[in-house]
């Protein structure tokens, strides 16, 4: 019977042997492979404007004309879906730029001229009551003094705030610009690189140092500034966050769910020339209020020729 008949077994090829590494035939059911064929672009293809060598570009009869992707009619739908709105948006743009006969706001002027950097931290492990004097503690102070004051402070939160003083002190520095004053024009001086646009008076002015002078914040408090670029902490507020989950194990089975705080502090940094700025506008204030008399000179009005009672 042909069930018991033996199996042919399969011929296997020795390593050793030099034949082995040749190409081997290809069995009855196996497709001969076929040698890849070299094809064309695809219709949206950003290419297909380089025809291949050896192909003709004349137009074959019968032949549809493929439209270019990049023809505006086709690109209008994505880039310009609403061109009535479009228009109104560049009316505004231009309205907006000439309004006050180009003048700028002091809004816009201060944003030009001053520098600031806006930096808030990850959410800590602790309450809005405990981080709060914190904030008050930084505030007003130059960066350096606010990292010291955190650097000695006794509270447990006080390791991550000097954490991200340290980091909004170099972010404002790398992203801002600001802090350079002092390190600009030493390098500036060793370097020899001088403006051929300021005149001579001007650059002996530059070359002598500033000696600095006192200024005033907004509490009242005098400070010694040297450098008109130097990051000062002018505001620092902090953020509820959400409540995490904790349990705590007691006897005979109890367990209470504590429920502890998370809380984010921001801090606001400036510049120096920005208290000066806002010092002269007070002392300006100050100059312009009128002095307090007791009965001032005012116009009579609101007269009656009888009297009311």
């Amino acid at each position: 019977m042909d069930y018991f008949r033996p199996r042919k077994q399969p011929n296997i090829l020795d390593p050793s042997d030099p034949n082995f590494l040749k190409r081997k035939p290809t069995r009855a059911f196996e497709a001969p492979q076929q040698t890849p064929q070299q094809g064309d672009l695809a219709p949206s293809s950003i290419f297909d404007e380089e025809e291949p060598q050896g192909k003709s570009t004349a137009k074959q009869p019968g032949q549809q004309q493929r439209v270019s992707p990049q023809d505006p009619s086709v690109l209008a739908a994505v880039l310009d879906p609403n061109p009535e709105a479009r228009r109104r948006w560049q009316r505004n743009q231009i309205i907006r730029n000439i309004r006050n006969r180009g003048q700028l706001t002091k809004a816009q002027r201060i944003a030009r001229t001053e520098r600031e950097s806006l930096c808030k931290s990850a959410f800590y492990p602790t309450s809005v009551k405990k981080l709060m004097p914190l904030a008050r503690q930084i505030a007003g102070k130059p960066i350096e003094e606010a990292i010291v004051q955190m650097r000695f402070s006794k509270k447990k939160v006080a390791r991550d705030v000097k954490k991200h003083l340290e980091y909004a002190r170099d972010k404002a520095i790398v992203e801002r610009g600001m802090g350079l004053g002092a390190a600009t024009a030493e390098y500036n001086r060793a370097a020899g690189i001088e403006d051929s646009d300021v005149i001579m008076e001007d650059k002996e002015k530059e070359a002598q140092p500033w000696p600095g002078m006192v200024v005033e914040d907004r509490k009242g408090k005098r400070r010694f500034v040297t450098d008109t670029s130097n990051i000062y902490v002018d505001e620092a507020w902090v953020g509820r966050g959400t409540f995490s989950v904790d349990y705590d194990y007691r006897a005979r089975g109890a367990v209470n769910i504590m429920k502890p705080p998370e809380t984010s502090i921001t801090v606001r940094l400036k510049e120096e020339a920005t208290r000066i700025r806002l010092m002269d506008e007070r002392e300006q204030k100050r100059q312009r209020k009128k002095v307090w008399v007791q009965l001032p000179d005012r116009p009579v009005t609101a007269q009656r020729q009888y009297c009311l009672w």
